[in-house]
């Protein structure tokens, strides 16, 4: 498992054996079954993830039970609840697992010893970070103002792999569109191709 992280990050930076290993002691590999939940909202947040193999999502359940998915988290992305896991508060929302995956988890003692990697890792966690506040900020517009088509090209673009992958409930929760709408604008994205 840990093979998987060390081809991630020689693709970012490389890593010295002596960062690795204190990397390697703040993460567990860890398997999630399909449904099985990592963090959950209103509950104080023990763990964040990456993902080695699988999918996993955030997402909030309103007050009618209703499902709004925030984020989706492929291979190779991060996923935590920040707020809950570094300020020891109620998780904000759920993570789940979509599918089997294969994590590695962290607690909060990972976001406080990244000091201790030196600045290239803080820096690349930083643009990590940035990149998240970013894509959050453009799905809040998107949301608020432009058209489902366009909210579902994004989530395209987003994620290309998990279109074929994710039931269609899930992409229409994370777009905050109807299961039909979805349907509907599948079909006229595919007689246009046709």
């Amino acid at each position: 498992m840990l093979d998987a992280l060390r081809t991630y990050f020689s693709g970012k930076f490389p890593l010295t054996e002596a960062q690795f290993a204190e990397l390697e002691s703040l993460l567990t590999p860890r398997h999630l079954a399909r449904h099985e939940v990592l963090v959950r909202q209103g509950e104080v947040g023990r763990y964040g993830a990456f993902v080695l193999k699988g999918c996993l999502r955030s997402f909030v359940t309103d007050e009618r039970q209703k499902e709004h998915i925030l984020q989706f988290a492929p291979e190779n992305w991060w996923i935590s609840d920040q707020h809950s896991l570094a300020r020891q508060q109620p998780a904000l929302f759920s993570i789940d697992a979509l599918e089997n995956s294969e994590v590695l988890v962290f607690g909060p003692a990972f976001y406080t010893r990244l000091h201790s990697f030196g600045p290239e890792f803080q820096t690349f966690f930083y643009q990590l970070l940035q990149n998240s506040l970013v894509a959050l900020q453009r799905r809040l517009i998107g949301v608020l103002s432009a058209p489902a088509e366009a909210r579902y090209q994004e989530f395209l673009l987003l994620y290309p792999t998990l279109a074929r992958r994710l039931p269609q409930r899930h992409i229409a929760a994370y777009l905050g569109i109807t299961p039909e709408s979805l349907s509907r604008i599948r079909g006229e994205r595919a007689r246009g191709e046709g």
